[in-house]
């Protein structure tokens, strides 16, 4: 092969590279989900995937990966081709909690993962199964004062958001009752449905549609204010029991991932959370949509690193360790 041949072969290469690179997305784009299947990090997966699909021509593909609070799903992320084919969800407590919860971890939560944009987040209801004998938050509070060891609470396992609201309850009441992990909030909503468990601290995404069919009761929010989305229910501190939990969701991909498929990625998101219909569905459901500033990659990255300096002094002297 000639010196002409070599540069007119690198050269077509050097083209094809850069044509692949600007096609992207060419296939399919999987989402890794650390929950199971009907629960809110699912839900949030679905809502805002299926609405990206548009922006980006492609099918996005749900991929729930359950157990260990989510840590299987994060490594299955991290170890994931570099493509922008693999992105992953998660929150406060997949992406937070667990780095200081499971001290064996095969993966750094802040450098093997790139941030594509910060989600929505949304305060965490107080509820129980409708056969529970109270009314009010208060009676809930003396009822688990004297029958705590005896009622099981639901969570999506150790270091999960439902466990983590379930540890603000705690501190802030003084009181505490079973705390019975599942592969994820939604199995666990379905045993609270059919008083199987009796009382969640969990994301009004996954607490309200059952509050509103009848099927649970609600006491209290763990924010400061009211949820527009069910200004019916009050905050613990209307109750004098003050505490404040949210949980967040980003959007990560494994890191070299290529800076233009996050930038499309990120855009995605943008457009998504801008979509009048979106808004509308995830303001139903509780969630406060972050500012347009913050939902990017340097969004996710600072209040990240913000979270878990929040939490991990917290989990420490709760003593918390992972199975």
């Amino acid at each position: 092969m000639n010196r002409r041949t070599l540069l007119a072969a690198s050269t077509a290469t050097l083209l094809a590279g850069r044509a692949a690179a600007q096609a992207w997305p060419a296939k399919p784009i999987t989402i890794i989900v650390p929950f199971a299947a009907g629960g809110p990090t699912d839900l949030m997966a679905r809502i805002v995937g299926e609405r990206m699909a548009k922006e980006l021509g492609q099918q996005f593909i749900i991929d729930n990966t359950t157990g260990a609070a989510g840590t299987i799903a994060v490594g299955k992320a991290v170890r994931a081709a570099p493509d922008g084919y693999t992105i992953s969800i998660g929150h406060v407590g997949t992406h937070a909690a667990n780095g200081t919860i499971y001290k064996n971890l095969n993966y750094n939560l802040l450098t093997d993962l790139m941030p594509i944009a910060r989600l929505p987040q949304n305060p965490l209801p107080v509820v129980t199964s409708e056969q529970m004998p109270v009314k009010t938050f208060k009676e809930l509070v003396e009822y688990l004062k004297v029958n705590g060891d005896k009622v099981p609470g639901g969570t999506a396992g150790i270091g999960s958001g439902a466990h983590l609201g379930a540890l603000a309850f705690f501190a802030a009441t003084g009181v505490k009752y079973q705390l019975v992990p599942y592969r994820g909030t939604g199995p666990a909503m379905q045993d609270l449905v059919a008083n199987q468990i009796q009382v969640m601290v969990d994301q009004s995404s996954n607490s309200l549609p059952q509050v509103r069919a009848g099927k649970i009761k609600a006491f209290a929010v763990t924010a400061k204010a009211r949820t527009p989305a069910a200004p019916e229910i009050p905050t613990a501190a209307e109750a004098g029991y003050p505490m404040e939990v949210s949980i967040w969701h980003g959007l990560w991909v494994p890191k070299g991932t290529p800076k233009e498929a996050i930038a499309k990625l990120t855009a995605a998101v943008q457009e998504t959370l801008a979509d009048p219909a979106i808004r509308a569905r995830l303001t139903e459901l509780g969630q406060d949509i972050p500012p347009r500033e913050q939902q990017t990659p340097e969004g996710l990255a600072a209040h990240h690193k913000a979270e878990i300096d929040k939490w991990w002094p917290i989990i420490k002297a709760a003593n918390i360790k992972g199975e």
